[in-house]
């Protein structure tokens, strides 16, 4: 008889611990949500460089397409080593991100070249 009260008590105990192993583990990937997600110049970018006015430059020398407000984001720390102004459109034909100056294409899209030449082009 004592065996068999057991045997019932155990298969309880078990459902009860898979219920909290899986409340446990979704309320961690809850938690690291906001980690996850993506910020500007995330990925093969390399990450922020510095800021121009709003727009954000990445290491890889292109612009990064975020809706956010590097200057926002960045405060005081984004603005170091680089101009507060926006970027400027080119008078000479140089378009460089780094250099704060875009370039118009034939269709109107706005862009300014990388590091290494690619042109990284800018939201609207």
């Amino acid at each position: 008889m004592t065996k068999s009260v057991l045997t019932s008590h155990k298969q309880p105990l078990s459902a009860t611990w898979l219920t909290t192993a899986i409340v446990f583990l979704v309320s961690t990937l809850l938690a690291y949500q906001p980690v996850l997600a993506n910020t500007p110049c995330s990925g093969r970018k390399g990450g922020i460089d510095h800021c121009q006015g709003d727009t954000f430059i990445c290491r890889d020398g292109s612009v990064s397409a975020s809706k956010k407000s590097c200057q926002a984001t960045m405060g005081a720390v984004g603005l170091l080593g680089s101009e507060a102004e926006e970027m400027q459109p080119s008078l000479t034909g140089e378009c460089s991100c780094r250099g704060g100056n875009f370039c118009t294409g034939p269709r109107g899209g706005r862009y300014c070249t990388t590091d290494t030449g690619k042109k990284s082009y800018m939201r609207k």
